[in-house]
């Protein structure tokens, strides 16, 4: 289906409106940074009984700003015996490929900045980019206890990667695309056509919905691995390895790294919310649908997901390596293959 673009019909496809969709996701991410950062404040100290950051702004609400302004603040701090160039580059790479994931991340039926065919494999194949930033820094600067978590993070990566392949894999299955916004066209409808239920006219097969529902919670586990979210934040393991991959860093170099990880949880909710919640589509049908209103249902939808990773962050202990392991390869692969196979031999029979 063909993907609008309402700064294309306002402006016409020349330099204003490339650089307002290249622009605008920028922005975004910038705000919802901050509402991240003081979500993650007043969730915590709502789960641990304690007042949180009160004193700065009315109820607080300005302490992402301060955290900013003491960041840029800090002293820019490059070890002698580090790899400068690439203890440099790092928390840009990190970055750039949590950013670059935001191409073709629809955000309604009006506003996809690259609605690619290929959308779900150009956001999964650059996702690994992150990766590698965390491996140039943990290495670049010199660290043992950097190195470790940069180690960690592949393995964890390589760990959890294939069972959320697994369940996007079954989705394109499911939906015969890897387009995002054709994904999202065909959960159009009451929220029981959403590939969370299995997709457009599945209670004629009630079987299938377990398996998707099932591969909804696989690719939410390993999206916490994937962004180093507890309890799989053994990269970071502040009681193990001070601070993990990113212990040498300062400054706003050290706020980067933060800025990616709150960008990926972002990326990895809207994934989720495309492939499984219905996207932009209001749960209600024709309810409350347009181009704004499509903008808030996907909000909404991916900002619950990203509540529901602090809630768990703040809940639930750190798991060990060997725990971890244990749940990507014996209980995460296993329980995605055989939900692949069904809804596989579901599409067959259709």
């Amino acid at each position: 289906m063909e993907n609008v673009n309402f700064l294309y019909e306002l402006f016409g496809k020349n330099i204003i409106s490339v650089t307002l969709i290249v622009s605008l996701p920028l922005v975004f991410v910038l705000i919802y940074a901050l509402i991240a950062i003081l979500a993650e404040l007043k969730v915590s100290a709502w789960i641990q009984e304690r007042l949180g950051p009160m004193r700065t702004g009315p109820w607080g609400i300005l302490q992402p700003i301060a955290e900013v302004v003491k960041l840029i603040q800090k002293e820019d701090i490059t070890p002698d015996k580090s790899s400068k160039l690439l203890y440099n580059l790092a928390p840009f790479v990190i970055f750039t490929g949590a950013y670059a994931a935001f191409a073709v991340i629809p955000f309604s039926e009006y506003f996809v900045p690259s609605g690619i065919n290929l959308g779900l494999f150009y956001v999964f194949a650059i996702g690994s980019i992150s990766a590698l930033g965390i491996v140039m820094g943990g290495w670049a600067s010199n660290n043992k206890y950097s190195l470790m978590g940069a180690m960690r993070s592949v393995s964890q990566l390589i760990s959890y990667e294939i069972p959320a392949a697994m369940a996007i894999l079954s989705v394109v299955v499911l939906a015969s695309s890897m387009n995002m916004q054709e994904i999202n066209h065909q959960q159009t409808g009451w929220f029981w056509n959403w590939n969370l239920f299995g997709g457009p006219g599945s209670w004629t097969k009630i079987w299938i919905i377990p398996f998707t529902v099932l591969l909804t919670f696989i690719y939410f586990i390993s999206s916490l691995a994937e962004t180093n979210r507890v309890p799989f934040d053994i990269p970071e393991g502040e009681s193990e390895l001070v601070a993990g991959f990113h212990t040498e860093y300062s400054g706003m170099k050290f706020a980067m790294f933060f800025f990616a990880e709150y960008a990926n949880m972002f990326v990895v909710a809207a994934i989720l919310t495309t492939i499984f919640l219905g996207g932009w589509n209001s749960p209600f049908d024709t309810f409350l649908q347009g181009p704004i209103w499509g903008s808030f249902w996907f909000v909404l939808k991916a900002f619950s997901v990203v509540l529901v990773q602090i809630w768990i962050r703040w809940t639930l202990p750190r798991y060990r390596v060997d725990q971890l392991m244990y749940v990507g390869w014996k209980v995460l692969l296993p329980l995605s293959f055989v939900s692949f196979l069904a809804i596989s031999f579901y599409v067959m029979l259709k």
